[in-house]
C-alpha cells in the first residue's frame, strides 16, 4: 500500500514503513511526538479514511499525513 508522506510515499509492508532510497529500501519512522491539535474526527472502522497498519498500533491516512492515536490526541506522522 502506498502512503503519502511529506515529499515522498512509503510503502506498507510488515506493519513496518518503507521508503526507497538511493537503490535501497530504508525503515521510514517518524521521530518525536508531533500533535495534532484541532481534530475533531475521530479516526476507526468505517471513518473513510484508509487504514495503515503500523507496528503496534493502526495509522489513518488523513490530508496527505499519517494519524495515530495517542493518549486523548492524535499525532500526526
Amino acid at each position: 500500500m502506498a502512503v503519502p508522506h511529506g515529499d515522498h510515499v512509503d510503502y506498507a509492508h510488515d506493519r513496518h514503513l518503507h521508503r526507497p532510497h538511493d537503490g535501497h529500501v530504508d525503515e521510514c519512522e517518524a521521530t518525536g511526538h508531533t500533535r495534532h491539535d484541532g481534530h475533531p474526527h475521530q479516526h476507526g472502522a468505517g471513518c473513510g479514511h484508509v487504514s495503515v497498519p503500523h507496528s503496534d498500533h493502526v495509522d489513518y491516512v488523513h490530508d496527505g499525513c499519517r494519524h495515530a492515536a495517542h493518549e486523548d490526541h492524535w499525532d500526526e506522522h
